[in-house]
């Protein structure tokens, strides 16, 4: 029967189109499997334990499961639990999934972001695939898994039409695998990272190369694309290839219609001339848009790539410079780690945390020390840093063939996986290689013969890119860029050493960049006399990190074991630090470490236990002082900081002058305490501290008010603080109070504070504090942050802790080693 004439489609037509619009769009299909997990952590006794429940219908399950989200990882607790180690070990995880791929002889893909750190994958029974290593992305095909197991009527009815699909991910301690267990961070186990699902069609791209160059003087750009099909594609003669180019602005500059035969390898696909491009810069982040499409109609594949023209130089014996100007680096370093997650960030997470950055002023980052996730370096293209990326060759000496296979095959991943991203201008070949103890023999030669081969290796993978190792001075003439080791002000030497020390480096290498520098401190420790520490350690006899001085017990004189771990002085040694990197012209860069605390082993003894406190935030994103400080230096947005928005009471003598300091990048700023105006200063960076914004003034007794008004032009920004001020002497702490301080969105707050015999707060207590719970409710403890541990050191005489509020009674206790315990009932 003819269809009907009508002005408009009939109804079925109208589907009909839209269907085949919406898959003719689409180049492939891709969803997160983030719901409908199960974990246990422990082994199995084999991938049948995790499948028999549903196929045997027992409800006596042994071991018992737990429901979880993905990225989800083993340790997001006890990596920072005070009173075990973190477990290493097997885990399972398992779900069933819905699987219906809409390509007539397409393939159906797991793709895994990133898991820890040795990976089986089971369909049904059947192992499909494997992978080691914790960091880089990989594939398992399991297109005729699936269809097998389609084929059987009887597991169609067991589990109702779904696939059961199985995960054993491992991170127990292996001498033969990469980063060594003697780093300082964990070797996080679990899928913590995002695991995709995939349909493609029959003919398909494995990977696609977009190299992006451009002359110095930025007239004349060149894209060059290359194209890999994947492994098992069909073979075909001649297949459609159409390729879009298009500007920052999203139009079309570019455009090619040809064929492309299919086979193996890598294909030339076609070379696009770009006269005059927009360049990519950290200020103008501009990104080109590709767009290929092989095949036509809804069998067609598409892929979108973003690329960046910029060019990038480290000038021997000089600076950076890009796109043919000086761009002094001002980096920061990124572990993947968070409060309560542990390495399983989420996609938001991971955006606050580099928009963070961003607004500190960051124009750099090194990624320590492995390949990250994808979703950083599309931030970092996206938001302007530059990007020194490397593998986890890190500590403990050199292993086997094994050990050295899966160093090139992770560095022949992060080249081919994160090639196209215009923000990464460094490939690093390992970290701290002069670092001994995995094995009984430690072979200076057989390190420098391999860090060679990574060398030739990552040229041979990228030869646009620079290459780079930090601390190992018998390997530092093979990479093209060498950082040594110089952390003046903390593991050696003064932080007035920095300028020296660093000119002594920079004379001895080809190509220099300093990154790892700083120093820990414990988020809401303030203190009067920061730098009280400075007049036991001689100045001039090096700066750099030595074995044992990360230890707080033992050897020579160094602030980072004789130091107070305040606020306060890590902003003093920031504050000079970057005042001295700008009278340095021939320095290509810094790169303080790290950006965010974050967890380790190593560091059991720590005001907060396993946790690296060298962060400018907290392990939750909780901005310490030092951010602020970096701030001044590194914006353009006029802003204001007065120091001590964390410090409840200062304390000092009756009438005595005391420091206010203010970090701003305002050309003046004006004092106002207690309402009267002690006067505007001018900015200047090259007055410390606090680039010359710094008042001594006097204090009432008691409640004090502090603001500043700064100016920038006709702009005007102000800050405000309040505190007590503390002018009776104190003795040796004698007795705690706790008390509850808030109640809000579920959580309490209850705070210890310690005082001695006449009932004074004891303002420099630093005694370890432990808190418990019993009853109704729960601790938020094990996140690693000096509001979220259970034991921990005061801060100034105190410390604060959460806890989720239930219905029911609870008791909250502190206890203290010497004292007497106190319980508090809620």
């Amino acid at each position: 029967m003819p269809l009907p004439r009508t002005s408009q489609p009939p109804q079925l037509l109208l589907i009909l189109l839209f269907l085949l619009t919406a898959l003719s769009s689409r180049a492939q299909q891709r969803r997160r499997l983030t719901a409908g997990w199960e974990f246990v952590r422990q082994d199995l006794g084999g991938v049948w334990e995790a499948v028999r429940p549903v196929v045997a219908g027992n409800p006596e399950s042994v071991p018992l499961w737990q429901a979880v989200t993905l990225p989800h990882c083993f340790n997001a607790r006890d990596a920072v639990d005070p009173d075990v180690n973190y477990y290493q070990g097997p885990g399972w995880y398992r779900i069933q999934l819905a699987v219906q791929n809409p390509y007539p002889g397409g393939h159906t893909r797991l793709h895994f972001e990133g898991a820890g750190q040795k990976t089986e994958v089971y369909l049904n029974t059947t192992k499909v695939g494997s992978h080691v290593g914790g960091y880089d992305e990989w594939t398992v095909d399991v297109t005729q898994a699936v269809a097998d197991f389609q084929q059987i009527e009887a597991f169609q009815k067991q589990f109702k039409g779904k696939i059961p699909l199985s995960i054993r991910c491992d991170n127990s301690r292996d001498l033969e695998m990469i980063p060594s267990d003697l780093s300082d961070f964990n070797i996080y186990g679990g899928l913590y990272r995002y695991v995709n699902l995939e349909y493609l069609p029959a003919v398909a791209l494995e990977h696609l190369s977009a190299k992006a160059e451009v002359d110095p003087a930025g007239k004349n750009g060149l894209l060059t694309l290359k194209a890999t099909f994947l492994e098992n594609t069909p073979a075909a003669a001649d297949t459609k290839v159409t390729v879009r180019l298009l500007d920052p602005l999203g139009k079309a500059v570019g455009k090619y219609e040809g064929t492309l035969s299919v086979k193996a390898g890598e294909l030339d696909l076609h070379q696009f001339k770009v006269k005059s491009p927009r360049l990519w810069s950290p200020d103008r982040p501009q990104l080109y848009t590709v767009e290929v499409t092989v095949g036509t109609g809804p069998q067609a594949f598409r892929q979108t790539e973003k690329v960046g023209f910029r060019h990038s130089e480290f000038v021997e014996h000089g600076p950076y410079r890009l796109n043919g100007q000086r761009l002094l680096l001002r980096g920061t370093h990124r572990h993947e780690d968070h409060a309560g997650v542990a390495a399983a960030m989420t996609e938001p997470q991971i955006r606050q945390e580099m928009r963070l950055m961003k607004q500190m002023g960051v124009n750099f980052i090194r990624l320590g020390h492995y390949q990250q996730s994808r979703i950083v370096l599309n931030l970092c293209d996206s938001l302007g840093i530059l990007v020194w990326e490397e593998i986890p060759w890190c500590r403990g000496g050199l292993g086997g063939p094994v050990y050295q296979a899966q160093a090139r095959r992770m560095l022949t991943n992060m080249v081919q996986q994160h090639y196209n991203h215009p923000a990464v201008i460094i490939w690093g070949l390992g970290n701290e290689n002069d670092w001994p103890g995995d094995f009984p023999e430690f072979d200076k030669e057989r390190i420098r013969a391999f860090m060679k081969s990574l060398n030739d290796l990552a040229h041979q993978l990228d030869a646009s890119r620079y290459t780079a190792i930090r601390r190992c001075d018998f390997c530092k003439d093979i990479p093209d860029v060498y950082s040594p080791s110089i952390w003046a002000g903390w593991y050696r030497g003064i932080y007035t050493d920095y300028k020296a020390a660093t000119e002594e480096e920079f004379k001895g290498v080809k190509r220099f960049l300093h990154v790892e520098w700083g120093g820990d401190s414990h988020a809401g420790r303030h203190a009067e006399n920061p730098d009280n520490a400075l007049a036991k350690i001689t100045a001039g006899r090096g700066a750099d990190e030595r074995a044992g001085d990360a230890s707080l017990f033992g050897g020579s004189a160094r602030v980072s074991k004789d130091g107070d771990w305040s606020e306060t002085y890590l902003c003093n040694l920031v504050d000079w630090h970057l005042k001295e990197q700008e009278t340095m012209p021939w320095l290509s860069g810094a790169a303080y470490w790290p950006f965010k605390d974050f967890s380790t082993p190593v560091r059991p003894d720590n005001p907060i236990p396993y946790m690296n406190q060298k962060g400018v935030v907290e392990r939750d994103f909780t901005k310490k002082e030092a951010y602020y400080v970096f701030q001044s230096y590194w914006t353009t947005a006029p802003m204001a900081h007065l120091y001590g928005h964390s410090w409840p009471v200062r304390w000092g003598e009756a009438g005595e002058l005391k420091m206010v300091k203010v970090y701003s990048n305002c050309a003046q700023a004006e004092l106002f305490v207690n309402g009267k105006s002690y006067g505007t200063r001018q900015r200047n960076s090259q007055d410390f501290p606090a680039a010359g914004l710094h008042w001594n003034v006097p204090f009432a007794a008691g409640p004090n008010e502090v603001r500043v008004l700064a100016r920038q032009g006709r702009q005007t920004v102000e800050d405000r603080i309040s505190f007590q001020y503390e002018t009776r002497k104190w003795g040796k702490p004698t007795r705690l109070t706790l008390t509850k301080t808030a109640e809000a969105n579920g959580l309490t707050t209850v705070e210890v504070k310690l005082f001695d015999a006449q009932g004074v707060q004891c303002l420099d207590a630093a005694n370890w504090v432990e808190f418990s719970l019993a009853g109704a409710g729960r601790l938020l403890d094990d996140l690693g942050t000096s509001s979220g541990a259970r034991k921990v050191q005061a801060y100034n005489g105190r410390a604060i802790i959460r806890l989720e509020a239930q219905a029911g009674q609870s008791v909250v206790a502190v206890q203290s080693p010497g004292l007497e315990a106190v319980l508090l009932p809620l």
